[in-house]
């Protein structure tokens, strides 16, 4: 399914990008096209304002129209051509009169004053033109074009490419001066620009450019990729779609993992006290073996003990159909905080002190009565202290406090055990998460208590918090609404 999905994100990648990357080289040739087109009317315009002011014609506007530009050097070019491919026919009147000039010899003479006529128009014409030809290169760029017929043939150039998009234009002469813009104090300066040389016909052309910059090109382009969007709105449903399935397998997986080590974990918790209770029942039952009374004492011991850890056993696996039911029966009742912690406080003091611990209590709660189940409630302190003394080094301090603040009760118990690093305080509270021991190998569990201390914790509509320093120890932090 991954590969599948990564697949169909890299040829929905490849398609997009493709898409962008037509659109950025149809906008490129589009606006190269217009600044072509515009350079090629400039210099038309230039040829003919020359033409038209050596001939007295009426000056051309700046603002001539496309299809009427070359008007006037059409005009000229078809006298000259008609004059040269055509010959006129001359009105003639007959005279019925008889003398040397005849019909014949008059047409003869008239298309020979034609012809030099035309002979000396075309030097003039060619005279004209060489003119202009020579003068146009020693003249500088601001006396040879008008910024404002430049700006009005480029609007039109642009608009006719279909490249509406707000833009401002530089002049920029040979050596790099800028020598008109219509920039705004609203337009920003913007690396996306096209240039274009200006008269590129000239004998020896100069390095004169004509630079259009686009403010909004990106927003531009990203409006035009709008028909993809749809087509990007699915693909983002998807990724979002496989991440979460991804991450569900992946969980139930880690999950079905931590079952399986747990099923493993609890079938040998669970033979090893069977296992001693039969072997001291088969040595009660074997008569060859002699029943003093310190055997029968050990028996019992052994057999009262074992009894105890399956006992234990049994209640994680009551735990663990707590955690499994969302909806938990609790039986509340009114409990007295200080008291439930001294009483489990004195029950759990023979083990730590067997290890070499100490533990004390502060119970400053001066308002202790708390509505809870009495039963999970007792567990969950157990499970607190169970922990704190299966993590310890020699010398365990356990502290357990009581206090009233903002409404609520608080609970705390805290140790001077190994402490858990801040990566593993992440997963402490989820079902069968163990944090690694490190140099403590016999330290056995399911990785269900702290699992269970929550679940009961917020059934209570109550919250549970962890403080704790690799190496320095941990301490628990349960606050409780106060009996209403």
């Amino acid at each position: 399914m991954s590969v599948l999905f990564l697949g169909l994100t890299i040829v929905g990648v490849a398609y997009v990008t493709q898409m962008a990357d037509m659109r950025q080289d149809q906008f490129d040739v589009s606006v190269k096209s217009a600044l072509l087109r515009t350079a090629k009317t400039i210099e038309e315009q230039e040829m003919l304002e020359y033409i038209d002011n050596s001939f007295s014609f009426k000056p051309l506007k700046p603002n001539i129209e496309r299809d009427t530009l070359p008007f006037y050097f059409n005009i000229v070019r078809s006298t000259i051509d008609s004059m040269s491919e055509t010959r006129l026919r001359p009105e003639v009147n007959i005279s019925t009169k008889h003398g040397e000039n005849t019909i014949e010899t008059v047409s003869v003479t008239i298309q020979n004053k034609l012809r030099e006529r035309y002979l000396r128009e075309r030097e003039h014409m060619d005279d004209i033109l060489i003119r202009m030809l020579l003068s146009t290169n020693s003249r500088p760029i601001s006396e040879r074009i008008d910024p404002h017929a430049v700006e009005l043939i480029l609007e039109r150039e642009l608009d006719y490419h279909g490249v509406n998009l707000p833009h401002y234009f530089c002049i920029n002469s040979k050596d790099g001066k800028e020598v008109f813009t219509n920039k705004t104090e609203n337009d920003k300066r913007t690396a996306d620009y096209y240039t274009q040389l200006l008269f590129p016909n000239d004998t020896n052309p100069q390095a004169n450019y004509l630079k259009v910059y686009f403010t909004n090109k990106q927003s531009y382009m990203m409006q035009s990729l709008k028909l993809l969007m749809p087509f990007i709105t699915i693909m983002l449903l998807l990724l979002i779609l496989c991440s979460i399935t991804l991450w569900i397998i992946s969980r139930q997986k880690r999950l079905s993992e931590m079952r399986t080590d747990f099923i493993h974990n609890m079938t040998h918790e669970l033979k090893t006290p069977v296992s001693s209770i039969s072997l001291a029942s088969q040595m009660l039952n074997d008569e060859s073996i002699s029943k003093s009374p310190s055997m029968l004492k050990h028996v019992s011991n052994i057999i009262s003990d074992e009894t105890k850890r399956l006992s234990q056993q049994i209640e994680k696996v009551l735990q663990m159909s707590l955690l499994e039911n969302e909806n938990s029966a609790l039986k509340l009742k009114e409990v007295d905080i200080n008291e439930l912690c001294l009483n489990v406080a004195s029950n759990f003091a023979l083990k730590v002190e067997d290890k070499g611990g100490t533990i004390e209590t502060e119970l400053d709660a001066d308002d202790p009565s708390i509505w809870v189940d009495e039963v999970h409630f007792t567990n969950i302190i157990y499970n607190l202290m169970d922990n704190a003394l299966k993590y310890s080094k020699e010398g365990l301090k356990l502290m357990v406090r009581t206090w009233n603040q903002h409404g609520n009760v608080y609970l705390s118990v805290e140790d001077n055990g190994i402490g858990i690093s801040k990566e593993n305080i992440k997963h402490i509270f989820e079902k069968f998460y163990r944090v690694p021991t490190g140099s403590l190998h016999d330290v056995k569990g399911f990785g269900l208590g702290l699992a269970y201390v929550k679940k009961v914790v917020e059934d209570h509509k109550g919250q549970i918090k962890v403080e704790s320093e690799l190496g320095k120890g941990t301490k628990f932090i349960i606050n409780i609404p106060l009996k209403k």
